[in-house]
């Protein structure tokens, strides 16, 4: 089973950039201290990295 990631707004994307926003929008955040959890996989990492500064990542331990 692939690892999910919990993912946490941390910052406002007032005065980001457009592309920045709409990656938030694109991982379900929107809101400072928002949580999704998403699964772990290139799309979703690539992501975080465009807005590393805007979000927080916890990698959730694996279910047995």
């Amino acid at each position: 089973m692939p690892s999910k990631l919990k993912i946490t707004q941390v910052r406002s994307i007032i005065g980001a950039q457009e592309k920045q926003k709409r990656t938030i929008r694109a991982l379900g955040l929107g809101r400072p201290n928002w949580s999704v959890i998403q699964p772990k996989n290139p799309q979703i990492l690539g992501m975080i990295a465009k807005v590393k500064h805007l979000v927080r990542v916890e990698e959730l331990p694996e279910e047995p």
